[in-house]
C-alpha cells in the first residue's frame, strides 16, 4: 500500500492563548497551511455543543487544499486549563480524490482511532514530549497502512462474480463490453449507486483533470459474460466542456437523480439532451430515481416520474444506493437491452 493514500496526519491542540494549533503532525513537512487549517476547522467545529464531544468519527473536507479529513475530538485532563480540560483532535488526511476508500472502509478505522485517542490521552496526562508524540504519529501511521493494505488486497482477491443468470446450456461463453456513462446533478448518489454495483473503492481510475471515475464489473447473462465499463461523470459545471467527450462510445446510459430533491428531478431533460446533443442520436438509457430509501422527506411521486419517463421514452427503475435496492436489477436491466441489441445484429448478419 503506498503511503500517498494518507497525506498527512496532524495532532493538534487548543492552546488558551492562541487557539487551535497543530502541535504533532506527519510528514515533517506539511505545508504549515494545512496544518493551521485542519487544527482550526477539527477543534472549532468539532469541539461540540455545550461541551459534548461527537463519539463518532468524522470527515470534513479542506477543500482549498484539495483535502478531506477523518477526524477523532479528544478531551485533555488538563488542571492550568480553564474548566480542567482542554479540546484536542486527531486527523488523518487524504486526497480527495481517495474518498470513496475512507468512506466506505470508515468502521475498519474505528477501532485503531479509539486506541491511539487513549494513547495520546495518556501521553498528555503524562506530560510527554514532543518527539514521543512524533513516534506515536509514526506508528498510528504504519497500522493505517497495513489496515488500507489489507482491505485492497481483499478487494483484489474477490474476482467478479457470476451474477444473477447462470448460463443454461453449454454454449461458448462470450465476452461483450460495454461503455456505460452514469449522469446526474451532483449528490445524487451516482458514485454510492457504482460503488454499490461494483464494490470497488480500490480497483478504479479517477481522472481528476476531467472529473470522471471508471470502474468496471463482469456479470454473466445467458450465453454471454456483459462487462460493464462504467463511466461516473462528475455533475459540477466546471466539468461541462468536457462531458461531451465522456459521451462518445457510450452504448447506453444511467440518468440519475435524488427523489428527495425536485431539482435534480427537473434537471433530468437537460441530461438527455445533452447527451442527445452530443452523440447525435436519442440516448438509450434508464431512468434511475434514487434515495427511495427516504421516505419520510420524498418530493417526487411516481406518477410525476411515470410523466417524464413516458416523454422521454424512458423505462425507470427506483432504487437505494444505501440499502441497495434495485441496483443489481438496474445493471441486470441495462444487460438485457444490450444483450439484445447484440443479438438483433447477428441476426442480420
Amino acid at each position: 500500500m503506498e503511503k500517498s493514500l494518507i497525506a498527512g496526519i496532524i495532532y493538534s491542540r487548543f492552546d488558551e492563548k492562541i487557539g487551535p494549533e497543530a502541535f504533532s503532525w506527519l510528514p515533517s513537512d506539511l505545508d504549515i497551511e494545512v496544518r493551521n487549517i485542519v487544527s482550526l476547522k477539527s477543534i472549532n467545529i468539532l469541539s461540540g455543543e455545550k461541551g459534548i464531544l461527537p463519539q463518532t468519527l468524522a470527515f470534513i473536507p479542506f477543500s482549498s487544499k484539495g483535502f478531506k479529513g477523518i477526524v477523532k475530538v479528544l478531551e485533555i485532563k488538563e488542571k492550568s486549563y480553564r474548566g480542567g480540560v482542554f479540546d484536542a483532535s486527531l486527523t488523518v488526511l487524504f486526497d480527495e480524490t481517495n474518498d470513496l476508500i475512507f468512506y466506505k472502509y470508515i468502521t475498519n478505522f474505528e477501532e485503531i482511532f479509539e486506541e491511539y485517542a487513549k494513547k495520546i490521552i495518556n501521553m498528555e496526562e503524562n506530560k510527554a514530549d514532543k518527539r514521543s508524540f512524533n513516534e506515536l504519529l509514526k506508528t498510528f501511521q504504519e497500522k493505517l497502512i497495513g489496515i488500507l493494505t489489507d482491505l485492497q488486497n481483499a478487494e483484489i482477491k474477490v474476482k467478479d462474480q457470476v451474477a444473477f443468470r447462470e448460463i443454461q446450456d453449454k454454449e461458448e461463453t462470450k465476452l461483450l463490453r460495454y461503455k456505460v456513462i452514469v449522469v446526474g446533478d451532483p449528490s445524487v448518489g451516482k458514485t454510492s449507486i457504482i460503488l454499490r454495483f461494483t464494490d470497488s473503492a480500490f480497483r478504479r481510475t479517477y481522472i481528476p483533470t476531467i472529473g470522471v471515475n471508471i470502474s468496471e464489473k463482469i456479470i454473466q447473462y445467458k450465453d454471454a459474460k456483459i462487462e460493464f465499463v462504467i463511466w461516473d461523470i462528475a455533475g459540477q459545471s466546471k466539468f461541462s466542456i468536457m462531458r461531451k467527450h465522456f459521451y462518445t462510445g457510450a452504448e447506453i446510459q444511467f440518468l440519475v437523480f435524488d427523489l428527495t430533491s425536485p431539482k435534480s428531478f427537473e434537471n433530468i431533460p437537460n441530461w438527455y439532451n445533452d447527451i442527445r446533443k452530443n452523440l447525435k442520436i436519442d440516448p438509450r438509457a434508464i431512468l434511475l430515481a434514487n434515495k427511495n430509501d427516504l421516505v419520510e422527506i420524498r418530493k417526487i411521486d411516481q406518477n410525476q416520474i411515470q410523466k417524464l419517463a413516458k416523454e422521454l421514452n424512458l423505462e425507470y427503475i427506483e432504487t437505494s444506493a444505501l440499502t441497495g435496492e434495485n441496483i443489481d436489477e438496474a445493471f441486470y436491466r441495462m444487460g438485457e437491452i444490450l444483450y439484445a441489441e447484440e443479438k438483433k445484429e447477428e441476426n442480420k448478419t
